[in-house]
């Protein structure tokens, strides 16, 4: 059987068939969750309450991949961080069915945050520290790196080799705009010894959830090893005149608990654009699951790419010629930067 129809043309029945060969007694109500990457279900047992059941993206993710992130969360709640650990099963946290990898995770109630201001500020940012200090205390052995040749270029290639971009003269521009894009990032990196650590990778605002307990962080399956200010840029909204401050209170956050180099920020506009580029690839890696062409009418047309490559074109221009002079940190002074606010992959 083909395992990705399978993924696609997950039933009812295979889904509910799956959680009951782990014990569980599905009441037969479950309910779809907004997952573009994963299949992800809220469902409901006469034995255990309501509960999450995520479904990973074969190909993606191995065996090994998975459990390292499992056991990141893990080390994450035993330091009394607020995230979802999927639920140990006779010992496992990791199943599988119909040659799909799943797990159980317990079901949290609260609200995804629309904007962060004042003192929550402060408080994201300490929670975020906390994450770094322990996402530094030791390696990844399994996960992805965020680098140029890992992350940027395998991307650039995929798609510049399955000549994605119909024109040939706008598919010289992006690659152009890209390896310069590329070149800065590199030389950030060496420049000022950016380290790289375990971190969340995906850390939007859809992936932090406000309760009567405060703020949590979830959703670490693109958790992998890079630079902390990767995020960083993805959570703030910079460069607001009248949010000037925003990084500063922050910082006074994070700084509780986690070291920071104010150049280390000098990396955020290269994150940009290295983000671009990967996330074209994925949208025409997924091209075959049935739910993409609906999610990503225009992929792959040529004003499709036009605007990506002008985008590209403009953020490699801002970057080049807008470099941070001063970035704030708590001792210092306010933040000059720019966010565009482009959060692909948003799961609310």
């Amino acid at each position: 059987m083909d395992i990705n129809h399978s993924f696609y043309q997950l039933t009812p029945d295979s889904i509910l068939n799956a959680i009951e060969s782990l014990g569980y007694e599905p009441t037969g109500r479950f309910y779809p969750l907004n997952s573009v990457e994963n299949r992800v279900y809220d469902i409901e047992t006469s034995n255990s309450g309501r509960i999450v059941v995520k479904f990973y993206r074969p190909g993606k993710w191995s065996q090994f991949e998975i459990l390292e992130e499992h056991e990141f969360l893990q080390e994450l709640t035993l330091g009394e961080i607020p995230v979802l650990t999927p639920i140990s099963i006779k010992g496992k946290t990791l199943f599988e069915w119909l040659g799909i990898y799943f797990a159980i995770w317990p079901l949290r109630n609260g609200r995804i945050v629309e904007e962060i201001t004042g003192s929550n500020l402060e408080r994201v940012g300490a929670l975020l520290g906390r994450i770094h200090s322990i996402g530094k205390q030791s390696d990844s052995k399994h996960r992805p790196v965020l680098d140029i040749p890992s992350y940027g270029l395998k991307s650039l290639n995929f798609i510049l080799e399955n000549n994605l971009i119909p024109n040939q003269s706008l598919a010289e521009r992006y690659k152009v705009t890209a390896l310069r894009s590329f070149e800065i990032f590199e030389s950030l990196v060496k420049e000022y010894q950016i380290p790289f650590q375990r971190i969340h990778g995906d850390c939007h605002k859809g992936n932090l959830l406000i309760s009567q307990d405060g703020y949590s962080i979830l959703d670490f399956d693109d958790f992998l090893t890079g630079p902390i200010v990767q995020d960083f840029w993805m959570l703030l909204p910079l460069g607001e005149e009248n949010r000037k401050d925003d990084l500063f209170q922050f910082l006074k956050g994070y700084t509780m608990f986690a070291d920071f180099d104010e150049n280390w920020l000098q990396l955020v506009e290269p994150l940009r654009i290295v983000r671009y580029v990967h996330y074209a690839a994925w949208i025409a890696k997924r091209w075959k699951d049935p739910s993409f062409p609906s999610l990503f009418p225009h992929f792959g047309t040529e004003e499709y790419w036009l605007k990506e490559t002008l985008d590209l074109e403009s953020a490699k221009k801002d970057l080049e010629e807008n470099s941070v002079n001063e970035t704030p940190s708590p001792k210092n002074v306010e933040p000059e930067m720019t966010n565009k606010d482009f959060f692909w992959d948003w799961e609310n």
